[in-house]
């Protein structure tokens, strides 16, 4: 997992990479705000760790203008700036959580495992295909050959963290956690709801959807040669 630190504090900067470093993370880390966006923008990273007061570019700047691109990248602010206003406007802008200085490290690694965990696309390519069956990420579209299957959101969704995740079985607690956030879930028998009746609407026009379940696991995408 990469994760880029954009902090002015050297101090703060080198114990975070240190820690993170530790902890199995790829680690790079910069103290000026310019240079921080242009590694951002030209980098691969799954996490960034941003300040808000920065030289060059501040931290707000930096995230309003990753979010004007189409990078999947969690966005944590780490800042001194404590006041609800600030943590709100923040949040608004692009983040996806926002952690007050001074703090604990343990309270930071949760977090960010948290951010971990949120459903994740991870490609580079506006569609994945398998098979005949293309998942249209831009349009929101599941095409078996060249029919729409007409999907719900929440049928979409379900289909959508799973092509994501291909070669791995997702739990029905982060399936769950995908469709509704962190802090809301959806019961499993809604989750198998959602899933029977993508099938089905795959199916009635001539597809198998290519999800399986391993019972006790999840579920999983099954390849077709």
């Amino acid at each position: 997992m990469k994760v880029l630190i954009i902090e002015d504090s050297t101090s703060l900067r080198r114990s975070l990479r240190v820690g993170l470093s530790n902890l199995g993370f790829t680690v790079d880390d910069t103290g000026d705000g310019s240079e921080g966006l242009s590694m951002v923008l030209a980098g691969d990273y799954s996490l960034l760790i941003l300040d808000l007061m920065l030289p060059s570019v501040d931290g707000t700047s930096i995230l309003k203008a990753i979010r004007k691109t189409e990078k999947d990248i969690r966005v944590l602010i780490l800042s001194a700036k404590d006041l609800t206003g600030d943590k709100v406007e923040g949040l608004l802008n692009g983040a996806d959580d926002y952690l007050t200085k001074p703090f604990s490290f343990e309270e930071l690694h949760v977090r960010l495992l948290c951010l971990m965990r949120r459903g994740s696309l991870n490609v580079n390519d506006s569609n994945i295909s398998i098979g005949p069956i293309t998942l249209d990420l831009h349009l929101k579209m599941l095409k078996c050959g060249d029919t729409d299957a007409n999907l719900t959101p929440n049928e979409y969704k379900v289909v959508e963290c799973l092509f994501s995740n291909q070669g791995k079985v997702i739990s029905p607690e982060k399936l769950s956690e995908y469709l509704a956030g962190q802090y809301d879930a959806i019961a499993k028998n809604s989750l198998e709801a959602h899933l029977s009746s993508a099938r089905k609407k795959v199916k009635a026009i001539g597809y198998e959807l290519p999800i399986k379940t391993k019972r006790g696991f999840g579920y999983y995408v099954k390849s077709i040669e």
